[in-house]
């Protein structure tokens, strides 16, 4: 076969074949381009999943009857004015996109621009070009897309179902739309309108905080923290949810470098790497970046329908999202998701209460038991002066519950009442430890709280060096399968600078005889075990210092206030002030929360107050 030319409709239609993957991608190309025509107002109507009918319309600056028959020509564009492809300020650039889709589809565009009196139309069927005609619309372009893929069946076979592909053209658009608020989007099918968001107003970090509740839920606006930081000229800004709002999956994570959206997997592993000792290997945070990256820095032509980007210094773009959103949650101290106290008042449900019982004999007198009840229950509350109030035990003492507050101990509560965590006032099933603000009630998980304290602690020593050690008054040996033995000894330089000092004892064993400090007494033998199960996870290729977190972790665990473990009102008091200036104490070190809160208002709705 002999070296030939293609023709244009074929080139158009192997161009689309890149562009044009499915009707949600030829939605994304002709809404960037309304974005990029500067509107402020964009509808799009899908019908059958975009296979019948695709409009866009908008209310941009438009186009003139030459530039709408110039529109329909491969690589005809109006977004590059001096022809280069380094300083790219749009999110179209190649001219591909209008070509490419008339070619496998009936086409027609309707646009004016504020200079012409009348609008113009063109119609293109699977490539073939008809005569413009003048006809009356406002300024702007509204593109109908009719019958998408007729022209190659074979791709029209391997679309998905209606459902599918509307879902993926609304991913499109929700994406388009978290970038650019101040726009008003609208996506429906002809039906039922799918997504509705107006142009927001106003400061723009309020504007994206508005934006992104409307399309990813007022949950989120409720648990996320501001992210704005900058580093030789890039700057990193929106927003990310706390650690203990996360979801099994990483689709509510959103990445835009200059306006644009992309998946890139630098962002997926800054992220992973931000998180990382904040939630579990199955967690993954919710968050919306907006990266701002000088245009030479960033080459956004590496990918057919631009969904990636390229980075001149990517190692310096990952330190700054890592270190934008470690800052930020570090800053949050121990805040943890308010949807947590929505779940715990939602399992409260009102019970009748069960009407009392005697084997062996009918109870008919239910109204005597009644009166009677009540009435020591009266005389209860009058002996205690109408104002029972929950006991503090004295300092170092067990809590005795019929002992009264003296007025010093009255006045001590009531002032630790006004802290963030307030006031231990009691202790539940010797794990969950109770506590009384100004507004409410915390319930607090002793251990979970405990651990992560431990894990800052460790981490800050590490950082400064000086990790105190206990030596163990009997070395203590541990039994360990072969491997997993030389898999400790061959960190055992490592782990001592940790303050963990062991060496090896013969085979398949080890000996420890130095433990950190702050760990007091803990399982030496399961923290071993554990650290030994750890590092045969880890690459084996990485120093512990650079996976810090997963180490601190597995000994912060073996040394925290254990469930079970009966604690005095000193003791509770002093973990509810730890916890109040100790950065991420809201998770523990698996991304659980170490406790709720319950505001008075919701209390009072329970029993219905108000």
């Amino acid at each position: 076969m002999t070296l030939r030319r293609l023709p244009d409709n074929i080139v158009n239609q192997i161009a689309a074949g890149e562009v044009v993957e499915r009707p949600a991608s030829a939605v994304k190309e002709l809404v960037e381009n309304a974005i990029d025509a500067g509107a402020t107002k964009i509808d799009v109507v899908m019908r059958e999943g975009g296979r019948t009918l695709i409009t866009v319309t908008d209310n941009g600056k438009g186009m003139s009857a030459a530039e709408l028959e110039l529109c329909f020509e491969r690589h005809a564009t109006s977004k590059l004015p001096d022809d280069d492809l380094v300083y790219i300020q749009n999110l179209g650039f190649r001219g591909e996109a209008i070509p490419s889709i008339a070619s496998v589809s009936r086409m027609t565009i309707t646009s004016r621009n504020a200079k012409d009196e009348n609008a113009w139309t063109l119609s293109v069927d699977g490539g073939r070009a008809g005569a413009q005609e003048p006809v009356g619309a406002p300024q702007g372009t509204r593109v109908e897309v009719r019958d998408i893929f007729f022209a190659t069946p074979a791709r029209l076979k391997f679309l998905k179902t209606i459902r599918s592909e509307f879902g993926a053209a609304l991913d499109v658009i929700r994406r388009l739309a978290m970038a650019y608020p101040a726009i008003a989007f609208t996506l429906s099918d002809e039906k039922r309108v799918a997504l509705r968001v107006n142009a927001a107003q106003g400061d723009l970090f309020e504007a994206w905080l508005d934006r992104l509740g409307a399309i990813m839920g007022r949950e989120f606006s409720d648990n996320s923290i501001r992210i704005n930081a900058d580093r030789d000229g890039v700057k990193l800004s929106g927003y990310a949810g706390v650690p203990t709002f996360n979801r099994g999956n990483a689709t509510k994570q959103f990445m835009f470098v200059n306006g644009r959206p992309v998946r890139d997997k630098l962002f997926t592993g800054a992220v992973r790497g931000a998180y990382m000792d904040l939630l579990a290997r199955d967690r993954h945070p919710l968050l919306a970046l907006f990266l701002e990256v000088p245009a030479d820095q960033v080459d956004v032509n590496v990918h057919p329908a631009k969904a990636e980007v390229r980075f001149r210094d990517a190692g310096g773009v990952r330190g700054l999202i890592v270190g934008g959103l470690r800052h930020a949650l570090a800053e949050q101290g121990h805040r943890a998701s308010s949807t947590i106290s929505g779940q715990a008042l939602g399992a409260f449900q009102a019970q009748p209460m069960p009407l009392p019982f005697q084997s062996g004999r009918q109870n008919t007198n239910h109204g005597q038991w009644r009166n009677d009840a009540v009435g020591a229950m009266s005389q209860t509350l009058s002996d205690h002066g109408n104002a029972y109030q929950a006991p503090l035990s004295p300092p170092g003492q067990p809590q005795a519950p019929g002992s009264q507050l003296s007025p010093v101990q009255q006045a001590q509560a009531q002032e630790l009442q006004a802290y963030p965590l307030g006031a231990a006032r009691s202790q539940l099933h010797e794990t969950y430890i109770v506590s009384q603000t100004s507004n409410g009630l915390i319930l607090v998980d002793q251990h979970a709280a405990h651990e992560r304290l431990v894990m800052e602690r460790m981490k800050k020593q590490l950082a400064e060096k000086e990790v105190a050690r206990q030596i163990l008054l009997l070395p203590e040996v541990v039994e360990l399968d072969e491997v997993a033995a030389n898999r400790i000894a061959e960190r055992a330089e490592e782990l001592s600078e940790m303050g963990l000092v062991l060496e090896p004892f013969g085979v398949g064993a080890i000996v420890v005889r130095e433990t950190p400090a702050m760990l007091g007494e803990c399982n030496v033998k399961g923290l071993v075990q554990d650290l030994a199960d750890d590092l045969g996870e880890l690459d084996t290729a990485l120093a512990l210092k650079d996976r810090l977190d997963d180490v601190c972790a597995t000994m912060a665990c073996h040394g925290s206030v254990r469930a079970g473990r009966r604690l005095n009102v000193d003791e509770m008091n002093a973990l509810l002030r730890e916890m109040e200036i100790t950065p991420h104490s809201g998770q523990c070190n698996h991304g659980r929360p170490t406790y709720v809160e319950l505001q008075l208002s919701d209390i009072e709705k329970l029993f219905g107050r108000r």
